[in-house]
């Protein structure tokens, strides 16, 4: 969203998107072939340790920056730019009305004007930025303009870590949206190109799951759910007694007793699929709408086995792992085994990454 680069390269430069959640670091680097078609180009993760990260704070920089340069290691890529994001909570978004044909000059004008109403702190306090989304739907002659706006120190300290980690922070965005962007792709892959479908996107985190539906490119709901898959590492460590780092690290290389499937996943699954039907039912009291079409999986426990299928169980809609990288030919850099393993967690480096070609 607060875009620091030239919008008029002509070839768009490549650009690293870098996720960081309260779990791990995600890097994705995307490129287009001569066709024209995405190219996966470089991919990687990882992991931070426990309170690194909380509710999107920054709490330990230096050890959130070495793990940064990492990940940009672990992935090969030499490329400096970067585009970040904040967590939904640390900006504020409202759409306005302006009327239609004002200059770039006169536009910033009115946004200022028009922020000072919905923004509580002072406008020295933020970084804000605007982008017209098109013709106002309601007003014949006048468009509609998103503002966002974050505290200063927010968007601060994501440009202080990319150059702390040696890189080029050129874009920091909301991490929502460039989530919604990577699944823009995957609901347009579905019958008749996704037209009128409502598609609910959970994002299951370490700690928060974060629920978008949508329709026709349109956000109907959202909300943030406390559950996520860092409660299934609290299950291993009660049932087997392995330190927070052991259970953490035996769950990612499955290396964990014969048992573990039938007395601690499966349960972990089943209550998960619960909590998302409840989410939808929350969904359906508090709105007209009583159905969706279709659900969509994402974050570092969605691929964990059965869950979608119990998801569908539980709910009776159709449910899908959203891997962002479905469609998209895959480098020669890039562990195709490893990464279709791993892939829903990238949903929101991807879309990071696809800002290459929205500039």
């Amino acid at each position: 969203m607060i875009s620091l680069g030239s919008l008029f390269s002509r070839q768009a430069a490549p650009l690293l998107g870098l996720d960081i959640s309260s779990s791990s670091v995600k890097l994705v680097e995307l490129g287009r072939n001569k066709d024209g078609e995405l190219v996966l180009e470089r991919c990687a993760i990882e992991p931070l340790e426990r309170g690194w990260i909380t509710d999107g704070n920054v709490e330990k920089f230096d050890e959130v920056a070495e793990a940064m340069r990492r990940v940009v290691k672990k992935s090969g890529t030499r490329t400096k730019n970067v585009a970040m994001a904040l967590p939904p909570s640390a900006v504020i978004t409202k759409k306005i009305i302006l009327p239609g044909g004002m200059s770039e000059s006169e536009l910033e004008v009115q946004v200022e004007t028009e922020a000072n109403q919905y923004i509580p702190f002072s406008l020295d306090e933020v970084s804000l930025d605007f982008c017209v989304v098109g013709p106002s739907p309601s007003s014949a002659g006048d468009v509609e303009v998103l503002i966002a706006a974050s505290r200063k120190e927010k968007v601060q300290d994501r440009q202080g870590l990319a150059e702390a980690a040696g890189l080029k922070p050129v874009i920091i965005d909301v991490e929502s949206y460039a989530s919604r962007l990577a699944a823009g792709r995957l609901i347009q892959a579905l019958p008749e190109g996704g037209k009128d479908m409502m598609v609910a996107l959970f994002e299951v985190g370490a700690f928060n799951t974060a629920m978008q539906v949508m329709r026709n490119e349109e956000v109907l709901y959202d909300r943030d759910q406390a559950f996520g898959g860092a409660q299934l590492t609290q299950l291993i460590v009660r049932q087997y007694g392995f330190s927070q780092e052991e259970a953490e690290n035996k769950k990612r290389n499955g290396d964990l007793p014969e048992d573990y499937e039938s007395g601690v996943l499966k349960p972990f699954v089943e209550s998960m699929a619960q909590e998302i039907a409840r989410a939808l039912q929350f969904f359906f009291t508090s709105t007209p709408h009583n159905r969706v079409d279709y659900i969509m999986v994402a974050g570092g426990s969605a691929a964990l086995p059965g869950l979608s299928e119990a998801i569908t169980a539980q709910t009776s809609f159709p449910c899908n792992l959203a891997d962002p990288f479905q469609g998209m030919h895959i480098g020669e850099n890039v562990r195709e085994k490893k990464v279709k393993r791993e892939a829903p967690s990238y949903l929101t480096s991807c879309g990071l990454a696809m800002r290459r070609f929205e500039q």
